[in-house]
Formats: C-alpha cells, sequence, structure tokens
C-alpha cells in the first residue's frame, strides 16, 4: 500500500487526482494533504477523508510519495523538500517557472533516489495513445510538419499572477502540446518563433499566443495556446492536432470521446465523457513506476523540455525574433 500525501490544493487538478487515489484503495491511500491555505487544507482532507497537515513535515513523514499541485513557483520549494524526505514526486505541470529551479528539482530527485514525474495526462488520453501506435508504425510515413491547438477557459485565481504562475496562456496550454509532440515523434524543438499578447481578457498577464517551432530534422509545428474557450465551454482544453506526413494526415482529438449536451433549460452546455478518466491512468501509471521500480514514463527531463518551449516562446515574443531552444 502506498501512502500518497496531497501537496497544496491550488491546482484544480488536485481534486482529480484525488478521486482517482479515492478508487485505488488496495493499492494506495492518502495519507493526508498539506496547504499553506488551512481553510482550503482542512476542507479537501475532510472532502477525502483523510488527515490535514499543518507542516509539511508532518505530512513527509507520514507519506511514500507526493503530489504536488501548488502554484507554479512553489513546485522547486515542495520537490526538494519531498526527495529530502524520500518520498517520490507526481508533480502538475509546468515543472517550474524558470530552468534553474527544474534543473535542481531533477538533481535532488536523482541524488535522494526517488522518482520525478510531471503531470502531464494528455498522453494517456486513448485517441493519443493511438495515434503515438500509428505513428510508430509509420502509418502516415515521414512527418512533415504539425498543426496544434491547446485553447481553455481563463482560470483567473493565481494563474494570472505572474510570480506565482511564471507566465499565462502561453505556458499554462504550451507544455502540453510541446510534451505530446516530443513524445509521439522523439525529436526535440530547436528554435521557436512567437506572438504573445493580452487581447480576450483584462489581466496582467498573456492571454493569446501562436507559436511556430522546428523541430529536429526540419518538421515545423504550430501551436495555438490561447485562453479563448467561454465559460460554459464543455472542457479545461481542446487538444487537437494534425499531423501532416508523406503518406498521409492523422487527426487526433483528446476529447473526441464524449456527448456535448445544450441544455436550454438550465442554460448551459455540458460534455458527458465516455472516455477512460486521463487523470486516473496517469495515477495508475505513477503508482506502476513506484510499485515496480520503473523509471518514470514522463520524466522530469520531459518537464524541462516542454518548459524550455514555453519560455523560448516567451523570449522570442519579447525579442520578435525566432530563438533557438535550449537541450
Amino acid at each position: 500500500m502506498i501512502r500518497i500525501g496531497l501537496i497544496s490544493m491550488a491546482h484544480m487538478h488536485a481534486y482529480s487526482y484525488a478521486r482517482a487515489l479515492l478508487t485505488m484503495d488496495e493499492r494506495a491511500r492518502i495519507a493526508g494533504v498539506f496547504d499553506p491555505d488551512p481553510e482550503r487544507g482542512q476542507k479537501a482532507a475532510e472532502q477525502f477523508g483523510s488527515q490535514y497537515f499543518g507542516d509539511l513535515q508532518g505530512l513527509l513523514s507520514k507519506a511514500d510519495a507526493v503530489i504536488i499541485c501548488s502554484e507554479n513557483s512553489l513546485h522547486m520549494e515542495y520537490t526538494l523538500a519531498s526527495a529530502a524526505a524520500g518520498c517520490h514526486v507526481l508533480c502538475e505541470k509546468p515543472i517550474a517557472t524558470n530552468e534553474e529551479d527544474a534543473l535542481r528539482m531533477i538533481a535532488a530527485c536523482d541524488q535522494a533516489g526517488v522518482k520525478l514525474q510531471i503531470a502531464f495526462p494528455v498522453r494517456f488520453a486513448a485517441p493519443m495513445q493511438r495515434a503515438k501506435e500509428l505513428l510508430d508504425a509509420n502509418a502516415i510515413g515521414d512527418i512533415l510538419c504539425i498543426k496544434g491547438t491547446n485553447h481553455g477557459q481563463m482560470p483567473g485565481g493565481w494563474f494570472v499572477d505572474q510570480e506565482l504562475s511564471g507566465g499565462g496562456a502561453v505556458m499554462d496550454h504550451t507544455v502540453h502540446v510541446v510534451d505530446l509532440i516530443r513524445w509521439f515523434l522523439g525529436k526535440e524543438v530547436v528554435s521557436m518563433y512567437a506572438e504573445v499578447d493580452t487581447m480576450l481578457y483584462d489581466v496582467d498577464i498573456d492571454d493569446c499566443g501562436m507559436l511556430s517551432m522546428e523541430l529536429e530534422g526540419g518538421i515545423f509545428a504550430t501551436q495555438d495556446p490561447s485562453w479563448s474557450r467561454p465559460r460554459t465551454f464543455p472542457t479545461w482544453g481542446d487538444v487537437l492536432l494534425d499531423i501532416v506526413g508523406t503518406e498521409g494526415i492523422l487527426r487526433v482529438d483528446a476529447f473526441a470521446q464524449g456527448l456535448t449536451v445544450f441544455d436550454d433549460q438550465e442554460r448551459q452546455v455540458v460534455q458527458h465523457s465516455w472516455a477512460e478518466d486521463m487523470d486516473m491512468l496517469l495515477i495508475a501509471d505513477f503508482l506502476h513506476s513506484i510499485e515496480t521500480d520503473a523509471p518514470p514514463s514522463v520524466s522530469g527531463y520531459d518537464g524541462l523540455q516542454a518548459m524550455r518551449a514555453a519560455l523560448a516562446a516567451y523570449e522570442s515574443a519579447r525579442q520578435q525574433k525566432v530563438v533557438s531552444v535550449a537541450k
């Protein structure tokens, strides 16, 4: 039985991950909740039938692994503390808000001999799994280019606080698509040109952008990561990819497995999904890596490379020119 500690409920995905853990009571249990916001932490602990810890070390002493869903800027602090306590780490994306923090997180977990996995649940969506199989089988020939989107709602709160989030829509949504592209093709982003702006909301952070990337081997990819979907949009994103090869085109939609209901009486739009829960599959994968002592399927390095692409987009927009992406 793996004891999982929840570190901060600041990110909305924390609740989905906690619900997933409750379905896996033969493999894991929630050891407790730490949150610097006592009201939020106590409420979550009560909701999930667990104990609230006002002290991080108190939780770490009771856990084998942790799930970190804090504000992005606190990922490093919590990861380093968890690694020092011998706890495996599943960290919400992006891995960090700057390269130095990300590298320290990776090094700390390596030195402590604990696993560091980054939360990229879209990899586990059935359409993406099938797309990966087709691409590995060379079903559409040599890849020429990719057009991607990850539109979503403007989340508000700490997401629009530069100091806490490290960036707006580009930071929030670029990393998902870049991670998928790297996973699909096994190639790194080598250069980036981006237009980044605030056009949709009255916020002091970017809410829209358009990215053009060159990958190893001369493959081009574009992505729109904008917070351009209304409050009634039925999912948190619309991860869509058109992958063009020499032998065909593969179109994949991470959220296609659902029925959209337009309810005039309730004045709302609701999507009833019949897909497997990608968050649950992510948690199951994390547990499997601990149980079998296997390397994380989504490593700290994967998180680093996705974050580097997002940071390069901001730098390109600032300089108004193509910039290189570190690897």
